[in-house]
């Protein structure tokens, strides 16, 4: 792995903050689920796709623009402290590229649906235990939302991420051969 930022990665730290951010705008990241009150988001894949096909940091990059997009947009009083809305946002790509990096030898479709659910369940797990750490949930109303809108959150995200990064390797093998 190159360390530094080279061209490309900063392009696609841009292109994938945009859909992060289009996904937001738009409300096309939240996704009404049965049998869960409120929707559930996909605004955190582009991060975790970040992290799986350029590494760590441009899957931190990601996830700071969609952090402070979550900032900016301020919809619950708890997404207005930086501490919850940024902060927990920026290892969602890293702890996703981790876990493709460890599993990707082994089976790449596997690598890719257990990083989508690591991207999910760090983005869930980090901004809920922050928002109880700061005062605005009960670690009991925080522990009833995780299981619910994490494992809807992750089945939507591995479904996408092994989508889009299955689509990618794809084209970019050229001659139409899947390097999956």
């Amino acid at each position: 792995m190159q360390s530094g930022l080279s061209v490309r990665k900063i392009v696609i730290s841009g292109v994938l903050g945009a859909i992060a951010i289009l996904l937001g705008a738009t409300r096309l990241g939240f996704i009404p689920v049965p049998f869960i009150v409120g929707d559930a988001t996909i605004m955190h894949v582009p991060a975790i796709i970040g992290g799986i096909l350029e590494g760590p940091i441009v899957g931190a990059i990601i996830g700071t623009i969609f952090g402070v997009f979550s900032f900016l947009q301020v919809g619950a009083p708890m997404f207005k402290d930086p501490l919850i809305s940024i902060l927990p946002r920026i290892p969602i790509g890293v702890t996703a590229f981790l876990a493709y990096a460890a599993l990707k030898k082994r089976n790449e479709y596997l690598a890719l649906i257990v990083s989508a659910i690591v991207g999910t369940f760090t983005n869930t797990l980090l901004v809920l235990g922050m928002a109880v750490l700061r005062g605005y949930l009960t670690p009991a109303v925080a522990g009833a939302i995780v299981l619910p809108f994490g494992s809807a959150e992750a089945v939507l995200a591995a479904i996408i991420v092994v989508a889009v990064v299955s689509a990618w390797k794809h084209l970019e093998s050229g001659h139409g051969k899947s390097r999956i």
